[in-house]
């Protein structure tokens, strides 16, 4: 049988402490609107440009977790999660910061945990994830757990 060949890396490949920086992407209104359009959350602290001038942030924000699902766009371009993340376990986070339209964000992704499982194809991983602003601020960060191929024998 023809299998796809994956780029990713294997269970057996990754180290804790092993540690990559995702490629920075700029957010726009356009990744605003259409998050409140996929999420269905229209909070005026997303949408009223009005009623943000009121706010502490004194300006529209990011939904907490629009950061999250672009977190995990970004790492989807380093490649080491192509193929080989076989389920989503647990996703904790924490904000520390807003995110604004025009602010620029990347990604530190480290290997917090590795650990066998009863499982013969794959093993548990954990990844830090720190989200950084253009000016090198935490804006949320947080820990995920995944099932993580193995190398097949």
């Amino acid at each position: 049988s023809v299998q796809a060949e994956f780029i990713g890396k294997y269970f057996e490949d990754i180290n804790i402490g092993d540690e990559w920086v995702t490629p920075a992407r700029t957010l726009t209104e356009t990744d605003l609107m259409a998050y409140c359009y996929l999420s269905g959350d229209y909070n005026p602290l997303h949408t009223d440009v009005e009623y943000c001038k009121t706010t502490p942030f004194g300006e529209r924000i990011f939904h907490g977790m629009a950061i999250t699902s672009f977190t995990s766009g970004l790492i989807e371009r380093l490649s080491i999660l192509e193929g080989v993340v076989v389920a989503l376990l647990e996703v904790n986070w924490k904000f520390k910061a807003p995110v604004k339209i025009g602010d620029t964000i990347r990604v530190v992704v480290r290997i917090a945990e590795k650990r066998e499982t009863r499982r013969p194809d794959a093993g548990l991983v954990a990844t830090a994830r720190t989200v950084l602003n253009q000016r090198d601020e935490v804006v949320t960060e947080g820990l995920t757990r995944m099932l993580w191929r193995r190398q097949p024998e």
